[in-house]
């Protein structure tokens, strides 16, 4: 498939659609695909604001580019937010991105997307930020070695 002309657009935009399918077939997003790309983001985004600067740097550039985009949004680490390291505060700010979305289960939804995450990213990255969050986030967050395949590439 080349619809854009540019191996590297054309890449991350199948390798995007592949994340947010999976997602969309997951009970906690369902079909919408809109749903699942604002969940996608939301959680990303609370992960960026949880951990070190350098780990986010590093997770960052293992997404997808298109991905990494929605990451990186309205990111400025000269003033990151206070942590503020609990579940409790980790998932508001997940559920008040996706209040404009369609009504989610917000620990459904972040699991799902934790899950796509460990699913194709490195597991020794996702160890490293799953490592950093805080305790009562990482029960949330499943187990990386339980869920990563051999053939998660992504550039």
């Amino acid at each position: 498939m080349n619809s854009t002309g540019l191996d590297v657009f054309d890449k991350t935009l199948q390798t995007t659609h592949v994340w947010l399918r999976e997602l969309s077939h997951k009970d906690a997003i369902g079909p919408d695909k809109q749903l699942a790309w604002h969940a996608l983001g939301a959680v990303l985004r609370a992960v960026r604001d949880q951990i070190p600067v350098e780990l986010a740097a590093h997770l960052g550039a293992e997404l997808p580019l298109l991905v990494r985009g929605t990451y990186y949004d309205q990111f400025r680490p000269e003033v990151m937010p206070k942590r503020e390291r609990s579940r409790e505060v980790f998932l508001r700010r997940i559920s008040d991105e996706l209040s404009m979305s369609s009504p989610t289960d917000v620990v459904d939804a972040t699991q799902a997307v934790l899950a796509v995450l460990s699913h194709y990213l490195n597991p020794d990255q996702i160890r490293k930020v799953r490592d950093a969050m805080p305790a009562d986030v990482r029960t949330i967050w499943p187990d990386p070695d339980a869920s990563h395949s051999e053939a998660s590439s992504v550039q």
